[in-house]
Formats: C-alpha cells, structure tokens, sequence
C-alpha cells in the first residue's frame, strides 16, 4: 500500500510553490514520487527549491519563474514543463494574497489586485495547462479555496468572493471538460498554520480562542491540506469531479455548538438527564468533557 495513491512517475505542477502550502504539496507530491513543476516569482529560489526537492527524493523536479498573472509567463511555464517533462498530468493552484480592509475603506486598487492574483491568476494557469491536458485526453486540478468563501472572511476586502470565484470556475472546467477525461476540484481550508497567518497564531491566546471553534480543538497544519490534495489530485478521486473537500477540522459544523446555553451547553444537556434521574456514563468514565468557553 505505500504506493496507494498511484502518483508515482505523474508529472505535478504547483503554482505558489514557494508559499508555506505549496511547499508541503510539493514534498508530498515527491515523497509519493511525482515529478514536479515548481512555479513561483523568484527565479533563483524556486530553481533551488526544485534542485533540492530532486536531491532528497530522486525525483525530476523543475522550478520556472512565473507571475500567474501574466499570459505570456504563464504560457513559458506550460512550454518549458512540456519540453523537460513530455506532459502535465496535475495542476495545483495555490498562489495567493489578502488585503485587509472593511468593505467601505477598501481601496479599488487593493480590490482589483486580490481579484487578479486569487481568481485571474487561477483561471489563466488552469486555462493554459489545461489545454495540455485537453489534448491528452486526461488531467487533474486541484485549486486552494477557502471555508470563507461560502461564510464572509469580515474585514479581509474581496478575498472571500475571489475564493467563492474559484470554486464556481472550478466547477465550470469540470462540466466542460470532463468529457476530455480532465477533473476539477477545490480544497477549502480553515485555521491553517502558514506563514500568511503566522501573526495571528504568535498570540497564544489567539490560538485557543480559535481552537475553540474547531471540532478537533486544534489549528490545522499546512501537511492537513496537503494531504487532501493528494487525493484529489490522484486517480484515486477519479469519480470526483467539481466538488470541495472541507479541510477545517469540522469548524464548518460548529454553528450550533458556539450558541450559548445557560451554563454550558454539555452542562445544559447533563442536568436535563440527571433531572430526569438518567446516570451519565460519562462521570463515571473518567474521559475529560469538554468545557464551554
């Protein structure tokens, strides 16, 4: 089973390859041993970056310069990897950027270039290598949205309706191309250590405060995305196509748990029953319950 996810010899393109997600998705593409595209603006570090991942892991590891922004860079990228690689099987789009702002202070300047990095830049590189995979006849994309993209990122300027952006133009490339064999998917994190959320976790009690609204009371590490994009991008999820995959420690399901109750909500439920003269399994068990915040 070490082979399970069937990515070995596939050849994985990820953009924002230097970015703290991208990072992780290409170690574990190698580790699972993909070849890999890195795809990032800095010329010489993502070169390097490619040089070492092929080092460890004996892998074919190529890095290019390129602005998601820009058709013609993009186009270079998509020629070069086709050139060292014969073909692209996988695309991951995980370059990024916020702007924080409340929506009447919002500068149209901050609005347009979220718009063009997070929404433009995944629809021309998607555009772009997916005609390679049009052509033959197969292909993966995977593409980081957001949790906050169905529920409001307040205060963080357009990002979220870029990212509720990336998840129907997902869903587009996977009803149109579909009949070429090519799928189309998105993976939706929330509480994700990375160097862009870095400043908010540095606060000890920012972190627990936040824990609190997760199922797992943890906050999510970059290998917990990294993980669901392997899936999505091998043919293991080959009957999956134009769908999400929450990777938010279930704080999507938490809704009902964060409204107040007198006491507590588990306290609430425990008189009821010891009212009721019901003992509780769970006061004898030993197992800590959770407390309400």
């Amino acid at each position: 089973m070490s082979n399970w996810l069937k990515l070995e010899g596939d050849v994985c393109a990820v953009t924002g390859a230097l970015g703290g997600m991208g990072v992780a998705i290409c170690r574990e593409f190698a580790r699972n041993g993909a070849n890999v595209v890195l795809l990032d603006l800095d010329e010489e570090k993502v070169k390097a970056a490619a040089a070492d991942l092929a080092a460890e892991f004996g892998i074919h590891a190529e890095g290019y310069k390129m602005n998601a922004t820009d058709e013609a860079e993009v186009q270079a990228a998509v020629d070069a990897t086709i050139a060292d690689f014969g073909r692209v099987d996988v695309l991951v789009n995980t370059a990024g950027i916020l702007r924080f702002a409340a929506m009447e202070d919002l500068p149209l300047s901050d609005w347009n270039e979220v718009i063009n990095v997070n929404l433009t830049g995944y629809f021309i590189t998607s555009q772009r290598f997916g005609r390679e995979m049009i052509k033959a006849g197969q292909g993966r994309l995977v593409h980081v949205s957001t949790v906050a993209s169905h529920s409001p990122e307040t205060f963080s300027g357009v990002y979220s309706s870029t990212k509720a952006g990336v998840n129907m133009m997902s869903k587009m490339l996977a009803a149109e191309w579909g009949p070429y064999g090519v799928r189309s998917n998105c993976v939706e994190p929330c509480f994700v250590k990375t160097p862009m959320s870095a400043n908010f976790y540095a606060d000890p009690e920012v972190e627990k405060s936040r824990s609190r609204l997760i199922a797992t009371r943890r906050i999510g590490e970059v290998s917990d995305i990294a993980n669901a994009v392997m899936f999505l991008a091998s043919t293991r999820s080959d009957f999956t196509t134009g769908d999400a995959i929450k990777v938010d420690g279930g704080f999507s399901n938490m809704m009902g748990d964060l409204t107040a109750k007198p006491g507590g909500r588990r306290a609430y439920a425990d008189n009821y029953l010891k009212n009721k003269g019901v003992e509780l399994w769970s006061d004898e068990s030993g197992v800590a319950k959770p407390t309400d915040q």
